[in-house]
């Protein structure tokens, strides 16, 4: 399958490299444009076999996926630049947060559609992406959740799901790392070097996600390391007093459109 970006961006430079790094899409497959070359330096630097092109139309003109990673207020631009350059086969993919189905459908008429919801984590390999579709066949979706899904994990959802997996998913990297950031500093009075504290939580995050992945659920997980009178279930019920759930509710929910 040979898949162009538009935009070369923290996303599209990201999908760009993860999908290189992966078995399904060689890196000679992928395409990318900018209209700046200094992102796409970048980008052959890590991996040479990528082409790049600061020409949007050349960049598509071997696609079988065309995969948008450009500013909201660009969309419309590159839409009427890319529209009398596709072919019939081509399908749309617009990673553009908050552009909808329907705009796309107007942009885009008459096309397979895709609109995904990645995060950062996609550059290594750990993205959690969403992705809700239209006018496609089943066959199709199967491919792209198999190519999502090599870089992380991938869900296909009804469209109105789209923004809860972004609060959760995509605006949840900073929060879990605004967590990472908090226990690190407490590491840190407690007499670790920031270096050494942060690398310890960010282990433990990998072990407490290891467990999920394995089946285990989070309370009864929780509950094995809380013992009656013991030093979790203090600290449990310290930030429960400082308002920990109720924060991280209260900060997801302050994202719903």
């Amino acid at each position: 399958m040979n898949i162009s970006i538009i935009g070369a961006g923290n996303m599209g430079g990201a999908l760009a490299l993860g999908l290189s790094q992966g078995s399904i899409v060689a890196p000679e497959d992928i395409t990318i444009s900018n209209p700046s070359t200094p992102k796409l330096e970048a980008i052959k630097a890590s991996a040479p076999a990528i082409r790049t092109t600061t020409d949007n139309r050349q960049c598509i003109a071997h696609a079988d996926v065309v995969i948008l990673a450009v500013k909201p207020w660009k969309l419309a631009e590159v839409a009427d630049e890319l529209r009398t350059a596709l072919a019939d086969h081509q399908a749309i993919c617009s990673m553009v947060g908050g552009v909808g189905l329907d705009r796309l459908g107007e942009l885009f008429p008459g096309r397979p559609l895709y609109y995904l919801i990645p995060n950062t984590a996609i550059a290594t390999h750990q993205s959690m992406t969403f992705m809700a579709s239209r006018g496609t066949k089943p066959e199709m979706d199967q491919a792209m959740l198999l190519i999502f899904r090599e870089l992380g994990d991938a869900m296909l959802v009804e469209e109105r799901l789209m923004n809860a997996g972004m609060v959760l998913a995509s605006c949840g990297i900073a929060y879990a790392l605004r967590y990472v950031r908090a226990a690190t500093e407490g590491g840190v009075q407690l007499g670790f070097r920031a270096a050494e504290a942060q690398h310890i939580v960010a282990q433990t995050l990998r072990g407490a996600a290891s467990l999920l992945d394995a089946g285990g659920h989070a309370e009864a997980e929780i509950d094995k390391v809380t013992t009656p009178g013991g030093l979790t279930i203090r600290g449990l019920n310290a930030m429960e007093q400082a308002g920990f759930t109720n924060a991280v509710i209260s900060g997801l929910l302050a994202n719903k459109l």
